[in-house]
């Protein structure tokens, strides 16, 4: 998938839209973690119509689509219901987010990475049935070129792991990820990455990746920037500098609790703002999906999203 060009920045927050949270529109990635989210949809919208007056459902298109429909729930003063991926919840997040309107998440896709920090509930129908007791919070987006996303951007090694992890056929769930890295580590050449940080003189980097995190998780459960918070502001910086390949193997399997930080090779920072190139083509991925190339800043947009949150 091509990265969709933005050009309306998230520079300001817009007013609150008219929410009725009685009113839902569920929009449904039926393709998402395998068929998983088009599976748990009898049982999920049963769960919402226990408490929900008015609950409308689309199946998505597209990921273009996805978006039509979030600006159809917010036009029309629903709550957005996204169930799929991070990637259905990222795009939607970034329409919801431009419109003013309300966003909820409910896990129908492969990794949940964004639920599984807020601390939700990862079974469909039991996440459904919390949203009748959520509170509305603002959390932050982030945007690379004026793309938002949810949780964690990152480029270089990763942006390898991904493509591997998008097209296989046989390696389901968390797996996915261990295996795409394994195999990308085989072929792996360093980088030389240019990187700037709020404005600071550029640095160079030579090694393995760049991320900014919005959130904790990435990769079906990686807790790759584990004190990044979705609501405090700042972005958490991880820069994975060069190290042999055996190191970098004894370090991954760190990095599901989050102790591969404490390694002399991963330097961690808080910012608001990174630019970042290198010295070959490669995209970034974000919430498991291609979103900018080369070379991209990334900015966070404080309390830009309101989410409905469920309790966790």
């Amino acid at each position: 998938m091509t990265p969709t060009a933005v050009t309306e920045p998230l520079a300001t927050i817009p007013p609150a839209a008219e929410v009725d949270r009685q009113r839902l529109l569920l929009i449904v990635n039926p393709h998402a973690g395998g068929g998983r989210g088009a599976r748990a949809l009898p049982d999920v919208r049963a769960a919402l119509e226990r408490w929900a007056g008015d609950v409308r459902v689309e199946l998505t298109r597209n990921i273009d689509h996805a978006s039509e429909l979030a600006e159809e729930a917010v036009a029309d003063g629903r709550v957005a219901v996204a169930l799929g991926g991070d990637g259905l919840a990222g795009r939607v997040a970034e329409t919801v987010a431009r419109r003013g309107g309300l966003l909820a998440v409910l896990p129908g896709g492969r990794g949940n990475d964004f639920l599984r920090g807020m601390g939700a509930a990862r079974q469909p129908v039991i996440a459904a049935t919390a949203l009748a007791s959520g509170t509305e919070r603002r959390i932050d987006l982030a945007e690379a070129n004026g793309r938002a996303y949810l949780g964690i951007a990152s480029v270089g090694f990763d942006s390898d792991v991904q493509v591997i992890a998008n097209r296989a056929r046989f390696v389901r769930g968390q797996q996915v990820y261990t295996y795409g890295a394994l195999r990308a580590a085989a072929g792996w050449k360093p980088v030389r990455f240019a990187v700037e940080i709020d404005g600071g003189a550029p640095r160079e980097m030579i090694g393995w990746t760049v991320a900014a995190a919005n959130s904790a998780y990435y990769g079906g459960g990686m807790r790759l920037a584990p004190a990044a918070k979705p609501d405090d502001g700042l972005l958490d910086i991880v820069l994975l500098s060069r190290c042999g390949k055996i190191t970098f193997l004894s370090t991954f399997p760190k990095v599901f609790s989050g102790r591969h930080v404490d390694s002399p090779h991963v330097e961690v920072a808080r910012a608001s703002r990174i630019r970042v190139d290198a010295d070959r083509p490669f995209q970034l991925y974000a919430d498991g999906d291609p979103i900018a190339d080369l070379p991209v800043e990334i900015v966070v947009r404080p309390g830009a999203l309101r989410l409905l949150a469920s309790p966790g």
